[in-house]
């Protein structure tokens, strides 16, 4: 089934090369506020901070005494109303894309390669016993993935004929998305209950485009508001680089970038992370790396399948360097569900938890944050992986769903008109959804090199520390 289709993408993409990728912000397509929202960004967590104002002060009752003027009519309301849903429809796209778009995994793939070879046939120097209950657990229930997915098959062929012939050496793909921003949940902490803001989006239609080569390097093109086809995607970002509702990210293997139209281009800090779609069942061999030294915490029961929990958390050290700003990385988790019946990877969870201090070069006044405001975001994505199909004898996952939660904590809101009111601790909770399938999967295209993967110009200086 795979080898029909793949051959004729081969030859299709083989004559073509990347899109040559836009090596700056392109300012003549951002307005006023975009370009002084860029400036005064320090990290992409300045986006997410942007739509919870931009929510917060479109649905907030008027306060009272601020003088409108006699002349106010509902007509000028009504045009105050489309501007702000022009506004928070704008920013509800970056938030996708900031969150869904291009998410990383919080540890690195570990470059010692995991034994494929079953524990009764290793040599007598790995002692089993050596290593703890939780470890040795998750190692036979990766072996287990390997042989379940048929990475293990085809790396006995590989050390039968003695050859890389039957060796992946790189992968393209291609597959449409469907991105919602659901409502908002706000609660004061002062017993008023919780209010919900904004209501369910329709959604955005997009489509990617993602190409991978061994030892660690990717780039990822996608978009939203699109076709449903892959194809006339890759069309779509041939003919228009300024598009603002597209994310481009990519690695070299030495170090990690994104570009978006709003925030521009900027490195990853902190160690090499892989892309985390290519680890939901798309890339097998990366996934058992990734949770080659995770931890078994159990069993659990994922709708109608028994499964394995498998956890992998990033270190105190690795924390440390990506911390960005005002921004500082406190936890970063994922967990991994193997069904004991097929030994596939049918769901995977992650949580982010980051401590965001405000900027105090802010001199806006309307801003909801006050100069000694610290507040905590924590970002959970789920994503359920299924309908597996058979690729040149390996299993890849072909569709999926992603529910992701973004939480904030911590902040102290004034409440009411009076100086008697006090304040109260405001949190709220936000919810967003993601669809996505594979249409194309080829494996060892013809002509793809480590150029193909070449960072923007204007962070190649980052590489030089490394």
């Amino acid at each position: 089934m795979g080898g029909s289709r793949g051959g004729g993408r081969r030859e299709r993409w083989c004559v073509q090369a990347l899109t040559p990728l836009m090596e700056g912000p392109d300012l003549e397509m951002q307005d006023e506020y975009l370009l002084a929202t860029s400036k005064k960004a320090e990290s992409s967590w300045e986006i997410v901070r942007e739509w919870f104002r931009v929510l917060q002060r479109n649905n907030a009752p008027s306060p009272t005494g601020r003088r409108r003027g006699r002349g106010s009519s509902s007509f000028s309301m009504s045009m105050s109303l489309y501007n702000n849903n022009i506004k928070i429809k704008r920013q509800d796209l970056r938030l996708l894309l900031g969150v869904l778009g291009c998410p990383l995994a919080p540890i690195p793939i570990p470059t010692t390669i995991i034994n494929p070879i079953p524990i009764h046939l290793q040599s007598p120097h790995f002692v089993m016993k050596d290593i703890p209950i939780e470890n040795s657990r998750a190692y036979y229930i990766i072996q287990q993935y390997l042989a379940a997915t048929g990475c293990l098959k085809q790396q006995q062929q590989q050390q039968r004929m003695g050859s890389d012939t039957t060796m992946m050496k790189n992968m393209y793909a291609t597959g449409v998305v469907k991105m919602i921003c659901c409502e908002t949940e706000i609660c004061s902490g002062n017993g008023k209950g919780v209010k919900s803001i904004g209501t369910r989006s329709s959604g955005e239609n997009g489509c990617f485009v993602l190409w991978q080569m061994n030892p660690g390097m990717w780039s990822l093109e996608l978009v939203l508001g699109t076709t449903n086809s892959a194809t006339e995607c890759a069309l779509h970002n041939n003919n228009n680089n300024n598009n603002n509702n597209k994310v481009i990210a990519g690695s070299n293997g030495k170090i990690v970038w994104r570009h978006t139209p709003w925030l521009g281009t900027h490195a990853a800090k902190g160690p090499l992370r892989p892309l985390r779609r290519l680890i939901q069942g798309l890339d097998p061999k990366s996934t058992a790396r990734l949770f080659g030294e995770a931890q078994c915490l159990g069993e659990k029961r994922i709708g109608d399948e028994d499964c394995f929990v498998l956890k992998v958390a990033a270190d105190w050290t690795a924390l440390m360097e990506r911390n960005e700003g005002a921004a500082g990385v406190i936890r970063h988790v994922l967990y991994g569900y193997f069904s004991q019946k097929s030994g596939l990877l049918i769901y995977m969870e992650d949580s982010h938890l980051t401590r965001v201090g405000s900027n105090s070069n802010n001199m806006n006044h309307e801003d909801t944050e006050t100069d000694d405001t610290v507040v905590y975001w924590e970002t959970t994505i789920g994503s359920s992986i299924g309908d597996y199909r058979e690729v040149n004898g390996l299993l890849i996952a072909h569709e999926g769903r992603t529910i992701a939660t973004v939480f904030r904590f911590g902040e102290q809101q004034q409440q009411g008109s009076g100086s008697g009111d006090g304040q109260h601790e405001y949190y709220s909770r936000t919810r967003m959804e993601e669809t996505w399938r594979i249409d194309d999967v080829v494996f060892n295209v013809p002509g793809l090199s480590i150029d193909s993967f070449l960072p923007p110009a204007d962070i190649f200086h980052a590489q030089r520390p490394r």
